[in-house]
């Protein structure tokens, strides 16, 4: 069913493609052709694995604390196992209450990776179309990890183009 629906969709499109005059950009290679957006994407990385590497420690830190606990047990009474079963608790909170501060939706790494690439987006974007306007397209297609773009000829093909006019 969703192969027909699929097939259907993609008739749907290339017959309205079809009837418009559409030029194609490999919108990944507009980016990359851009030190800043590379060097935003490097700045990224750096911080994800300092961030990762610090939730790691202390996930480590609970892993620890368990099998301390795990080899102390026997000797415990049970207030002390309780108390030893709350640490171990709430370190675990305090590291996956890290892990969404930092990595989350509204994480530090993704307002930092809004703050670095947003702008750089808004001026790809707008090269593109302003480049589109330029030469009457009337859509512009992303071949960029585009499973259903089987095929575009390099006659409608402009990654070049919108690099050029970006620089």
């Amino acid at each position: 069913m969703k192969r027909i629906l699929f097939t259907i969709a993609l008739a749907l499109t290339a017959t309205a493609i079809s009837a418009q005059n559409y030029i194609v950009v490999n919108s990944e290679k507009v980016f990359k052709s851009i030190s800043a957006y590379n060097n935003a994407i490097t700045e990224l990385d750096k911080l994800a694995t300092q961030y990762q590497e610090f939730i790691d420690s202390k996930y480590q830190q609970v892993e620890q604390l368990y099998n301390t606990y795990q080899s102390e047990k026997a000797n415990l009474n049970a207030a002390a196992r309780q108390a030893f079963e709350n640490e171990i608790l709430q370190k675990e909170q305090q590291a996956n209450e890290d892990q969404e501060r930092l990595f989350g939706e509204d994480g530090a790494l993704m307002k930092k990776r809004i703050e670095l690439i947003q702008p750089i987006q808004e001026r790809v974007f707008q090269a593109i179309e302003r480049y589109a306007k330029q030469v009457g397209a009337d859509v512009v297609i992303d071949s960029s990890n585009n499973p259903t773009l089987l095929y575009n000829s390099t006659a409608v093909e402009r990654t070049k183009e919108v690099i050029k006019l970006l620089q």
